[in-house]
């Protein structure tokens, strides 16, 4: 993966999340009423935060934790309530702000976020957000081809001390169906294209990098509801 089209991938996806289709995003991680094909879109972003929330220890005191592609920062509230640091960095400014917004809202209730939040709008791989002990990444990786996905992988690893859990798109007939089905949809509304990709090979073939020495594989888990089909992996230190 070269820098450069690294950057021009992180430019596209800011692009749609930032301007094109920012309002349909903020209905989608909301409860306000939505479609029937982005309701099943919802439930299945739903179950695949409470997989990954889920797999970190339920008190996360002196945890430091990177949501990156926090969106509208309900992940990173939910872990932040738990008891760990959070920082949530999305490419997304307007979405960062709607995070910082709810933030606001949920300390205006209860008075106390747990663990400290900061959201950040910029890049996932910023040497400057330092180290971590876990880092989540949650449909952010589906929009980088294999290879490319596991550099990203890798640069993650060096600056976590305890485990990487991210989704992948499983590669499917139905996957594909849906894809192709998505192209007959405006433009204006299309996320970016979505690369399937063999989850269990990604992470064997991660694990056995030269700079993933000491990694192992973990768990995987896949969830497909209506139109959302991701699989979440897991790769840690012992």
């Amino acid at each position: 993966m070269s820098q450069t089209s690294y950057l021009r991938r992180t430019s596209e996806i800011e692009h749609y999340f930032d301007r094109t289709a920012l309002d349909a995003w903020k209905r989608l991680t909301s409860d306000q009423p939505v479609s029937g094909i982005r309701a099943t879109v919802r439930k299945g972003r739903e179950d695949m935060r409470n997989t990954l929330s889920g797999w970190l220890p339920q008190d996360l005191t002196g945890w430091r934790i990177l949501d990156a592609g926090c969106g509208s920062g309900v992940l990173s509230l939910e872990l932040a309530a738990r008891g760990a640091d959070v920082v949530g960095v999305d490419l997304s400014a307007q979405m960062v702000a709607f995070a910082w917004q709810r933030a606001a809202e949920q300390q205006a209730r209860s008075g106390d976020l747990g663990g400290q939040v900061e959201f950040r709008a910029g890049d996932m791989l910023a040497p400057e957000l330092g180290t971590f002990d876990a880092i989540v990444a949650m449909d952010v990786l589906i929009h980088y081809a294999p290879a490319d996905a596991r550099r990203v992988l890798e640069q993650m690893a060096a600056r976590t001390r305890r485990r990487l859990m991210v989704t992948l798109a499983p590669s499917s007939s139905l996957l594909k169906a849906m894809l192709m089905i998505g192209k007959v949809f405006p433009r204006a509304d299309r996320a970016p294209a979505i690369y399937p990709t063999d989850p269990a090979r990604l992470v064997a073939d991660l694990v056995r990098q030269p700079a993933m020495d000491g990694w192992v594989a973990g768990r995987s888990h896949r969830i497909s509801i209506g139109f959302y089909t991701s699989q979440a992996v897991e790769v840690m230190r012992p």
